[in-house]
């Protein structure tokens, strides 16, 4: 009997072994963190990345493109001056809409002031936001040390959105403001139209991966949105895009939502190993119309 008994363990042992030398042999090298861990989930996303500009930037407007552009000082936080990216069209007469452009978890970086630039020449005054007091990433590990360092002063997040809002507002007397956000600045753009529910004309939101999806919070909104946002992306994830998107609509809120098929995050964005081209073409359509629609 004990012979027995001693057999059934060293079988079961051998099979336990197996079995764990098989999930070993099968799993990958790494695994993404889980999903409230926003930061380490972008590393894991961004980290065979660098924000180099590529040759499609070649196609944004440049120094010919009819816009002019400057750094500016669009407020002060706790004393220190904060600077943005301000670009609008050359030998304007008259006041513009205003569109607040919020950076990548990269940070306010050449493709991020070469957007600012294309949108600027399509006819509105666009300001490029600094949520990283002067810094930008060149690597996933300095992006994640920046946008972690952000999150964890949401407060000054909320007042550098607070100063750009008033700087195109009180000092370029724009008629109209909106907000654009990609990644961590999608997000981002959401958090200004929650800071600005009446008076925020329109907001776009590209896969923001923080998507507010109470109705009691949403409920305060009163400007349209744009959503834009990859099928194969985890933060967000489609269910959790669909959860904003239906508590927007049982709210009767003004909403349009994309989410595109076999793109993941970043899609649009042409430094990422991720860019899907004719996504990003089509999206950027919408973008524009949708920016016409709302702010003329």
């Amino acid at each position: 009997m004990l012979s027995m008994r001693l057999f059934i363990a060293l079988l079961l042992g051998t099979f336990l072994v197996i079995i764990g030398w098989q999930s070993n042999l099968f799993a990958t090298n790494t695994q993404l963190p889980p999903q409230d861990n926003y930061a380490d989930y972008m590393w894991q996303v961004h980290q065979n990345e660098r924000p180099i500009p590529t040759n499609i930037l070649t196609q944004a407007p440049t120094e010919n493109d009819g816009v002019s552009a400057e750094m500016v000082t669009y407020g002060n936080l706790e004393g220190e001056a904060i600077a943005g990216y301000l670009a609008s069209p050359q030998n304007s007469d008259r006041p513009l809409p205003g569109i607040i452009v919020i950076h990548e978890w990269w940070g306010l970086n050449d493709n991020i002031k070469a957007m600012t630039r294309k949108i600027a020449e399509l006819g509105y005054t666009a300001l490029a936001v600094d949520m990283y007091g002067g810094e930008a990433a060149e690597t996933p590990e300095k992006a994640r040390e920046l946008v972690t360092e952000a999150i964890n002063n949401r407060d000054r997040l909320q007042e550098n959105l607070t100063l750009a809002y008033e700087y195109l507002d009180q000092e370029k007397n724009a008629p109209t403001i909106a907000s654009i956000g990609w990644c961590f600045g999608g997000s981002l753009s959401l958090q200004t139209a929650l800071l600005f529910p009446k008076t925020l004309d329109a907001a776009v939101i590209y896969y923001g991966g923080e998507l507010e999806t109470d109705p009691e919070v949403l409920k305060a909104l009163d400007m349209p949105i744009l959503g834009i946002f990859g099928e194969l992306d985890q933060r967000p994830s489609p269910e959790t895009v669909k959860k904003f998107e239906m508590a927007l609509q049982s709210l009767n809120k003004e909403v349009d939502v994309y989410i595109y098929p076999n793109t993941d995050h970043a899609f649009a964005n042409p430094s990422g190993e991720r860019y899907n081209p004719e996504a990003a073409a089509d999206a950027w359509e919408k973008t524009q119309q949708f920016f016409s629609d709302h702010l003329r």
